[in-house]
């Protein structure tokens, strides 16, 4: 059996320091150098790189196509604005059948991009049969 501690033994207080504030510890050096860069390593491997100041090709004459404030021709861009501008306007289903684009993709172009962007009004109506119909406004 143990002995207790009777009352003639003597207690010590131990010493303790007071607690630091918090601090993150100091973060490790990289170890990792820095990679060379693509051109260097390719003049040490003999390769040529291209040169910069190259000048572009011409395009041939056929290629050409005519730039206007619409955009440029034979463009999904310039189809979509001519179904707008018809008389009777366009449905989505015509947009979508020109274009290959779908609907949410439809009504952000005509928001965004001939709305917005282009400043033209368009005016958006929905048929008896529930198919919505977008014509520019004032054509």
């Amino acid at each position: 059996m143990k002995k207790q501690n009777d009352a003639s033994t003597t207690t010590k207080a131990a010493a303790v320091a007071a607690q630091g504030a918090h601090v993150a510890p100091k973060k490790a050096a990289s170890t990792k150098a820095a990679s060379p860069r693509k051109a260097a390593a390719k003049a040490k491997t003999g390769k040529k790189t291209p040169s910069k100041k190259a000048a572009p090709k011409a395009a041939p004459n056929n290629i050409v196509e005519e730039v206007s404030a619409r955009g440029r021709a034979n463009s999904k861009k310039t189809a979509v604005l001519d179904l707008l501008c018809r008389k009777d306007g366009a449905t989505l289903g015509e947009i979508a059948k020109t274009t290959g684009w779908k609907n949410h993709s439809i009504r952000g172009f005509i928001s965004g991009t001939v709305g917005k962007r282009m400043g033209l009004n368009v005016e958006s109506s929905k048929s008896d049969s529930g198919e919505r119909t977008y014509k520019v406004a004032g054509k």
